[in-house]
């Protein structure tokens, strides 16, 4: 399955429609249904293939299903804090 996520060309389209695909992800992973954001490129075939009008664009195409081996599952490898996140400007790390 499938979600295409359409914006029209309202001020906050886009930024709305994001925190809706995150939670989308968040939501199917939870329950051990795969996802990925697909998009940023040749979305105006998927456009055309809908027949969405005029006023809309494609944002994302958000595909859906139940990896053939669990994935995502155990301690993740994830770089130090102090590495990724700085304290007050960049290159003071925060620990």
């Amino acid at each position: 399955m499938a979600v295409v996520v359409a914006t029209d060309k309202t001020r906050f389209a886009v930024s709305d429609a994001s925190r809706a695909i995150q939670s989308m992800l968040l939501a199917a992973w939870a329950d051990g249904v795969g996802s990925n954001w697909v998009g940023f490129g040749g979305l105006e075939k998927v456009k055309d293939l809908l027949a969405l009008p005029a006023g809309f664009d494609v944002l994302a195409v958000l595909p859906f299903g139940y990896p053939a081996r669990p994935v995502g599952k155990g301690k993740k490898e994830r770089k130090a804090l102090s590495e990724v996140a700085h304290l007050e400007r960049y290159g003071r790390p925060f620990e």
